[in-house]
């Protein structure tokens, strides 16, 4: 990847934790049942599974436990203080990659192709964070929390680790560009998000 992004991929990777704890500090009372752009699941799946795979993030470059669950099957049974479970999450992301020898070969992922450049493991980590959190705002009604500046290093490494993810049912198919497309819309549709996506919808 660019050197820029080996610069910037740690601060993306706070942007995105801090819009995912902003993104549920914003769902309503009663609002972990609302539908969100991941088709048949709701807020408290995404909630889940973010947190589940900051966990998986944690864990594949410590050591240490990941998540009790499948990430890829949530329940969407929170079982507590939602905003505790996510931070903790977060927590665990964030200490794993304050860890991280920025100038290694390869660290540890738990993404295909599970080892991958320093620069590259922090943007992906952070793909997941920002995305879910893009899908929790809209569920809720809330602004999109994505920035051009996170989206750019975001879509690096997407066209790097979503094909074999959508193998997996992990990601729809990628949605046709559009002419004028911002980088935050390019990232969106590349994920097979509706970027005017509506709880009607």
């Amino acid at each position: 990847m660019s050197d820029s992004i080996i610069i910037s991929g740690w601060d993306v990777l706070d942007a995105s934790h801090e819009a995912l704890r902003q993104a549920v500090s914003g769902v309503p009372a009663g609002g972990w049942s609302l539908p969100t752009p991941c088709e048949g699941w709701s807020v408290a799946h995404v909630l889940q599974h973010a947190a589940g795979d900051q966990l998986g993030f944690a864990s594949a470059l410590t050591g240490e436990p990941g998540p009790s669950f499948n990430p890829f099957e949530p329940t969407g049974e929170l079982g507590g203080d939602a905003a505790a479970f996510l931070e903790d999450a977060l927590r665990r992301s964030a200490a794993a990659w304050a860890g991280v020898d920025r100038q290694a070969a390869e660290v540890a992922t738990p993404v295909p192709p599970h080892k991958m450049a320093p620069a590259s493991g922090v943007a992906a980590c952070a793909l997941d964070a920002g995305v879910h959190a893009w899908d929790i705002a809209m569920a809720c009604g809330g602004p999109s929390p994505l920035t051009p500046e996170m989206a750019r290093p975001m879509l690096e490494v997407a066209r790097r680790i979503v094909e074999p993810l959508r193998a997996w049912g992990a990601y729809a198919p990628a949605l046709e560009s559009q002419p004028g497309d911002d980088d935050v819309i390019t990232l969106l549709r590349y994920l097979g998000r509706d970027p005017h996506w509506t709880p009607a919808a």
